[in-house]
């Protein structure tokens, strides 16, 4: 069995307690763009070849999201007053910013990247008042009666809908800058004396003095840096709910973290039975070579090697009539 039917199989009883009966339900997708949308597509596929209902909430200047294509999987579109372009405009801007940014002095390009996440918080901000606010997209959606919600943890307003419906929700997640929302919200347990913290630069063979500048970049993401501008959106959680709530105690409820990485690549690290590593989901199982013609592949490699012989050989010349 291939690593990726491994690991969807472990998805699908993991997720299978979430569902009323056991053996097919009702599943709504809170999506994201590009890459992400990539990578939860796969998880979605093997649900509706498993007999799973699956609809996913999109918007209508949606990108990557193409409900022509005839995969199973079922779209509920909703109206947001920005365009296609606007949206294409904003994430190509974010993404020229992110590749500009000088990555050589720390201090200077974290709050250089505060700025960016926090204006991709109020698009998403925007973007998830937009859902709740439509108020003939929140009945059907209560009707429907979902049995579970699965979401990107960097794409926010899942965990909402999730609890304006009552339901259970899953998240797929990479990482968070500097692994806050693992951390904080998932009760993964990262020690900084041996796990570097995700975008410090440093490796698991840290010295002293590579450990100091570790613990002050966890310092910083745990106490100055903000992936989304937690005011804003505690108080529209507040709002929306008609109860004080802050927005990470929400994202705490999530029943099952999916991380999209092997548990042997990653720094060893305490997890909880809820946090799942299943890393290769996008990733097609390997298929057996060719069979090659002996002969051929011998005279191949001969020929391969008599022409870096003879390069070298020539370079080597080269080199010694010039020393001359």
């Amino acid at each position: 069995m291939s690593m990726k039917q491994v690991s969807v199989l472990l998805l699908l009883l993991q997720m299978s307690c979430c569902f009323r009966f056991g053996i097919c339900g009702k599943v709504l997708v809170w999506p994201m763009e590009y890459s992400h949308w990539m990578n939860l597509n796969i998880i979605l596929e093997e649900l509706v070849r498993r007999g799973h209902e699956v609809i996913v909430l999109r918007n209508s200047a949606s990108i990557f999201l193409d409900p022509s294509k005839e995969t199973g999987i079922k779209f509920e579109n909703f109206s947001v007053s920005f365009t296609k372009d606007d949206l294409e405009d904003f994430f190509t801007q974010w993404v020229n910013k992110w590749t500009d940014l000088d990555k050589d002095s720390y201090w200077g390009y974290f709050p250089l990247m505060q700025e960016m996440f926090l204006e991709y918080s109020d698009s998403f901000e925007n973007l998830c008042k937009e859902a709740v606010s439509n108020k003939k997209l929140m009945a059907k959606l209560q009707e429907s009666k979902f049995d579970v919600l699965l979401s990107d943890a960097i794409g926010p307003c899942g965990e909402l809908l999730a609890e304006l419906l009552k339901i259970p929700f899953v998240y797929s997640l990479r990482f968070s800058p500097g692994h806050i929302l693992e951390k904080y919200s998932g009760g993964l347990t990262l020690p900084p004396s041996y796990v570097p913290m995700i975008l410090s630069d440093l490796s698991g063979k840290m010295k002293f003095m590579e450990r100091v500048k570790n613990m002050l970049c966890m310092l910083y993401f745990d106490f100055w840096f903000q992936t989304f501008n937690e005011n804003r959106w505690d108080r529209l959680y507040s709002e929306v709910l008609g109860r004080p709530v802050k927005f990470y105690e929400l994202v705490g409820k999530a029943d099952l973290w999916l991380i999209r990485s092997y548990w042997d690549l990653e720094f060893p690290c305490p997890t909880l039975p809820n946090i799942q590593f299943v890393g290769g989901l996008h990733c097609k199982p390997a298929q057996p070579l060719p069979k090659v013609n002996m002969p051929c592949l011998l005279c191949f490699v001969c020929f391969t090697f008599s022409v870096e012989m003879i390069c070298h050989s020539s370079l080597r010349t080269f080199s010694l009539q010039g020393e001359r």
